[in-house]
């Protein structure tokens, strides 16, 4: 469940992989290139407990967790971000989750230089490692090369770069294209800006910015924008609520925890 979730919703965490769309208000930025950190700390610690509903009832299945780090690769200053994803005890006899993925991010640029993921669940395991040329637009994977796009992004990285965007610049409805490296191939995706929204979560009540990803139909989630993501309206811009229907009942990932954010977390208005 872990592997889809994250595979299938890479904003967070939230964790959203999109299909290609026809835009129907693509704004004119394209690529997303060139974006300045705003919101990636050393030292941050996010947690988001993962809940699936059985008849109208949420019940608490997993948690995922995300840190970053400070690190130098091939002599560059890179953020280490790790995410990983494990089922509570109580499930592992039905189905044992323990995900990790990791990524390298140039703490210039934003962009990956390295991607890992190890996936170990119930008796499937599967490891993948992937190195971004930025420069020459080649990521190796596999002991094979391929040609990428500019700015390229993989499913992790792509939910802290998407921390950075300026959502202030787009009206609603506005769609927010990007690419993404995942499973040796070239995604274009896009968020949909849905605006504003004060939203309630198990943490508390926040003023939060609603965004949707459009995803692709897969084993997991019905193809469409049913997903909604709610991320913090401050420059943290802190996932608080991964919300979406499922091929069997619905699923949601909320933020129950978080440490040292580069900024307050000035839009949290009351905790529960």
């Amino acid at each position: 469940m872990f592997y889809q979730l994250i595979k299938k919703t890479s904003l967070v965490l939230l964790w959203l992989m999109a299909s290609i769309g026809l835009p129907a208000a693509v704004h004119a930025q394209s690529g997303l290139c060139n974006l300045i950190n705003q919101s990636i700390y050393p030292g941050e610690r996010l947690t988001f407990k993962v809940y699936y509903n059985v008849s109208f009832i949420w019940v608490p299945a997993g948690e995922a967790n995300f840190t970053t780090q400070q690190a130098t690769l091939k002599g560059k200053k890179v953020f280490h971000i790790i995410g990983d994803g494990s089922t509570y005890s109580s499930y592992d006899w039905f189905f044992k989750v323990r995900d990790k993925y990791q990524t390298w991010i140039d703490a210039e640029t934003l962009l990956p230089l390295r991607f890992e993921r190890k996936v170990r669940e119930g008796n499937y395991s599967y490891d993948n490692t992937v190195s971004f040329d930025q420069e020459q637009h080649i990521a190796v994977s596999g002991g094979k090369s391929y040609t990428t796009p500019e700015c390229i992004q993989d499913v992790l990285s792509a939910i802290f770069y998407a921390r950075n965007i300026d959502y202030s610049q787009y009206a609603v409805g506005d769609q927010i294209p990007f690419h993404m490296f995942l499973d040796n191939k070239v995604y274009a995706l896009y968020i949909r800006y849905l605006g504003k929204e004060k939203i309630t979560t198990k943490y508390g009540t926040f003023h939060a910015l609603k965004l949707a990803p459009l995803l692709i139909e897969g084993t997991l989630f019905k193809g469409g924008e049913d997903m909604r993501v709610w991320v913090s309206d401050d420059k943290n811009h802190i996932p608080l609520r991964v919300s979406s229907p499922i091929l069997v009942g619905s699923i949601k990932a909320d933020m129950m925890a978080y440490k040292n954010l580069k900024h307050p977390l000035s839009s949290l208005i009351s905790r529960k």
